[in-house]
């Protein structure tokens, strides 16, 4: 069965306190090599049968409208994965 894949993330000017509190706990457990992390959302769609143009335009338009917030969220990504 595949799976349309949806990730959103904060816009680049809005703070991100997740991310921020990540980056400052990374150091802490052994991670040092990382000096950024900005947290985000993943959606994974299932879809029943093959995944056409339609679909797929459905897709961005739920994640553009009720996935992500589109003031202070970027929907960065959608793509089919197949299962």
């Amino acid at each position: 069965m595949p799976r349309i894949v949806v990730d959103v993330m904060p816009k680049p000017e809005i703070l991100d306190p997740q991310g921020k509190a990540i980056v400052g706990a990374l150091p802490r457990l052994g991670f040092t090599a990382f000096s950024s992390v900005r947290q985000g959302k993943r959606f994974e769609l299932l879809v029943d049968g093959e995944v056409t143009e339609e679909i797929l335009a459905q897709a961005r338009d739920a994640a553009e409208t009720l996935l992500s917030n589109p003031v202070i969220e970027d929907v960065v990504n959608v793509e089919v994965v197949e299962a």
